[in-house]
């Protein structure tokens, strides 16, 4: 296809005549089947709701055939609609918009689907099993037309990846504001979670799949290598070199383990049950060595131990054998966690030992009951095998999947004497007093010119910015701006780009403000060729409300509010965001996380310069000083520090009160 063919594609929408069915692509990675969870009557609304993107004279057609995916995949995906044209971040200059602003947008999207960068690419699903872009491939359609179309005075809707439509606006109003899986907080379980997604008319976000700002297994590779290397320096004895990681997972955003291991200077092995996934990361250069024999790859793990490796192995199969496997053996495993997708752990998110892939697939579609049972009884093995093993000396975490949550649901002996879990989440321990309070968080951004050139000038860029910084930077953070500048300095030999032109780089407010800053005066002096695309992952210090993730250090009794996620959405919509978004779920779960993002598109301009100066400021110090009146400490000196920069901030502080006397009042 050339470039009029994909212009004239791309503004076409629901196309006047209906396309040809689409074969089912056999090389690609797909969604297990969803169970069937629709009566007659609401299988009947589905197909009724499905049908209305289209005009009647495709309804006698099209009935049946959504009425076969309903029954056969458990969603309606509208595979017919699937485009003809290859999925992947273009040069923002291809596509056919009126605005740079969308078309960063439009490319941000592709990125999310791009087979490269995607979980389950013709599903609409980025990663975390359920994390969608889109419900079906009309919702894509539509969406890319209006992006093409709308101008300054527009905003488009976005309803769950349902495109409401264009409504009149002012040029610095977003874009485009997402909402994905708002529900009435007494339907937001996980069981009615399966039906309205069924019904098509909800989908689960993830965090950076629904707001259009994944960048792949870079994603949270930064945050993983700062996370294991903190993890070492705390709980383990000696050098880094030698150390042993063992977790699960080889999907979107566990895909980063192995990587972040290797250039933490671990041992590293991870096991992922799906070979498709094992074998992507492994053509990708993210995981070294592949291993299916738990014999050879002891024995390769005992020589890696033995001559201080720096080196990443996948084992396909089930983490349940391999953990069983290392406690038999007494291997000593250093660091311990787990990256399952137990968010979804009946639908493909988890897959219990004693099945194999495909019998597990098949048995959550046609005997949900009994794979749960399965699936509980594998996580009862898996925590026997860590509680082995953290007695002999490991050190293991959560990494914010919902493991203890779920383990302990399934009767797993995850719980200390006095109920709360026996391990912490690595918010709690390392996350969020090393970094979230301090306001440090996950920052990227993505070069839509597509060129490496201009990646690796924004690289030198921000590693001159977090040079200066961290020269002046107080004793509290010293420590962590020093990692920064090393992580930016070597990303590129690190080879991280998966997808788009994109880097991720943990950064404070004034970090990300700076280097922003250099950025569009970079872009205003043709030193970068094209706008650069500015966001972070909702894992961060003000995006996201999650009592057991990001939120999980926040001990005042408000970690089960939402407050700080919603007003960071707002908040960031009339700062000049380029696009906003709020989902329910995330990580964690459906109905366990509130959690928000944007997308900021500079482009030289003073105007930029105006609108990334007012929104990132917002963007952090709203968790900063939600942290500090939580009583953290680190981030109370985050914030005061801050208002003594910034003169127009003021943020109420709180008080301590003495603990005798409240102990005496008890008495």
């Amino acid at each position: 296809m050339n470039q009029e063919e994909f212009k004239k594609a791309m503004l076409e929408g629901i196309p006047e005549k209906l396309p040809s069915v689409k074969p089912y692509e056999t090389s690609v990675s797909h969604a297990p089947k969803r169970k069937n969870v629709l009566t007659l009557e609401e299988k009947k609304l589905a197909i009724k709701n499905a049908l209305r993107y289209f005009p009647e004279s495709f309804h006698a057609i099209l009935a049946p055939e959504f009425l076969e995916e309903l029954e056969k995949y458990g969603r309606i995906y509208m595979y017919r609609f699937r485009p003809d044209y290859e999925m992947h971040a273009r040069p923002i200059d291809e596509y056919p918009a009126k605005l740079k602003q969308t078309a960063s947008i439009m490319l941000m999207i592709q990125n999310n689907l791009d087979p490269a960068v995607a979980q389950h690419p013709h599903e609409l699903i980025t990663y975390g099993g359920n994390g969608a872009v889109f419900q079906n491939w009309a919702q894509y359609r539509l969406t890319m037309k209006y992006l093409a179309e709308m101008t300054n005075n527009q905003t488009l809707v976005m309803y769950s990846g349902h495109p409401l439509g264009l409504f009149p606006s002012h040029p610095d109003a977003p874009r485009v504001v997402v909402t994905n899986g708002m529900m009435i907080p007494n339907y937001s379980s996980r069981d009615e979670y399966e039906k309205f997604n069924a019904l098509g008319v909800t989908q689960y976000g993830q965090m950076t799949a629904g707001s259009y700002m994944y960048i792949g297994p870079q994603g949270i590779v930064h945050g993983t290598t700062i996370t294991l290397l903190n993890a070492a320096r705390l709980h383990s004895q000696g050098g880094i070199a030698g150390q042993l990681f063992v977790s699960s997972g080889m999907g979107g955003m566990s895909g980063a383990q192995t990587k972040a291991a290797v250039i933490a200077g671990l041992v590293a092995v991870v096991a992922e049950i799906n070979p498709q996934a094992l074998k992507k990361r492994h053509q990708q250069g993210w995981v070294d060595e592949v291993y299916s024999d738990l014999n050879e790859l002891i024995q390769r793990i005992q020589q890696a131990q033995k001559n201080k490796e720096a080196v990443s192995m996948g084992y396909q199969g089930n983490i349940v054998d391999l953990w069983e496997k290392l406690a038999e053996k007494n291997i000593r495993v250093d660091l311990g966690s787990d990256q399952t997708s137990l968010h979804n752990p009946f639908a493909g998110g988890y897959y219990p030992a004693g099945l194999s892939l495909e019998e597990s697939n098949k048995l959550m579609a046609t005997n949900p009951e009994l794979f749960k049972k399965k699936v509980h009884e594998s996580l009862k093995r898996q925590v026997a095998a860590i509680n082995q093993l953290t007695k002999k000396g490991m050190y293991f975490w959560d990494y914010g999947n919902a493991f203890l949550l779920e383990a302990s649901r399934a009767g797993a002996e995850i719980l200390a004497p006095g109920g709360e879990f026996r391990y912490p989440s690595y918010v709690q321990d390392i996350m969020g007093p090393l970094f979230f309070d301090y306001g440090f968080g996950p920052f990227r951004w993505v070069c839509t010119s597509g060129k490496a050139e201009d990646l690796q000038k924004t690289d030198e860029i921000a590693a001159m910015v977090l040079k200066e910084l961290a020269d002046a930077a107080p004793a509290e953070i010293q420590q962590q701006m020093n990692d920064n500048v090393h992580w930016i300095r070597e990303a590129e030999k690190n080879k991280l780009v998966v997808g788009s032109q994109a880097r991720i780089l943990y950064a404070d407010c004034n970090g990300r403000t700076l280097i922003a800053k250099a950025f569009n005066e970079a872009i205003r002096k043709g030193k970068i060729s094209a706008p650069v695309v500015l966001g972070r992952d909702h894992h961060d210090v003000s995006g996201t409300d999650s009592p057991y993730r990001e939120t999980s250090n926040i001990y005042d009794g408000s970690a089960l509010t939402a407050d700080m996620a919603v007003q960071n959405f707002a908040g960031d919509s009339f700062r000049g965001a380029t696009w906003v978004s709020l989902h329910n779920g995330g990580g964690v779960g459906w109905g366990e996380v509130i959690n928000g993002g944007f997308g900021l598109t500079i482009d030289g301009s003073a105007d930029a310069e105006r609108r990334l100066t007012n929104m990132l400021h917002w963007d952090v110090n709203n968790g900063i000083a939600r942290r500090s009146w939580a009583r953290n400490k680190p981030a109370r000196f985050a914030i005061e520090r801050a208002m003594q920069v910034t003169p127009e901030l003021k943020v109420t502080l709180a008080n301590e009160a003495d603990e005798n006397l409240l102990d005496n009042l008890f008495e």
